[in-house]
C-alpha cells in the first residue's frame, strides 16, 4: 500500500510539472545613447507602452513590462522591454496586429525631434523565450 501510494503521489507530481505553460514573450535590452534619458523615456511610454496598451484591450498579447536600471560595463543597458503572449499562436500572429495597431495611431511621437537610433541602441533581443512554472 506504502508503494502504490508513493508511485501515485509521483505519477501527481510528474503530471503536475510536466504541463507546459505557453506563454512566450520577446525580451530587449537598451542601451540609451549620448545622454538623451528623457528621449528615451518619453519615446518608450508614449509610442511602445501605448502600442501594448492597445493590444492588451484587444486581446493580442498577455502583457507587458518596460524596467529601468543602471547600466554597468558588465550590463551596459538601461532599460528592458518584456512582451508577453499568451500563447504560439499569439506570438505567432504578433507582426499583423502591431502593424494594425500602428496604422491606426496617430503616428510616432517624438521628443525634440530625435528619431530611435539617434537615443537608443538594442543591445540584445531574444524571441519566443519559453515560460516555465
Amino acid at each position: 500500500m506504502k508503494r502504490y501510494l508513493m508511485a501515485m503521489a509521483l505519477l501527481v507530481c510528474m503530471f503536475g510539472y510536466s504541463q507546459l505553460d505557453d506563454r512566450r514573450s520577446t525580451i530587449d535590452f537598451v542601451e540609451i545613447l549620448n545622454d538623451n534619458k528623457t528621449e528615451a523615456l518619453f519615446y518608450y511610454k508614449n509610442n511602445w507602452k501605448v502600442l501594448r496598451e492597445e493590444a492588451i484591450k484587444r486581446g493580442y498579447i498577455h502583457s507587458f513590462q518596460l524596467m529601468e536600471m543602471e547600466a554597468t560595463p558588465e550590463a551596459p543597458y538601461h532599460l528592458i522591454l518584456i512582451t508577453t503572449y499568451s500563447n504560439k499562436a499569439q506570438y505567432d500572429d504578433r507582426e499583423p496586429h502591431f502593424d494594425e495597431i500602428i496604422a491606426e495611431s496617430k503616428g510616432l511621437k517624438l521628443l525634440n525631434d530625435k528619431k530611435p537610433g539617434d537615443f537608443r541602441k538594442v543591445l540584445y533581443g531574444k524571441d519566443a523565450v519559453r515560460h516555465l512554472h
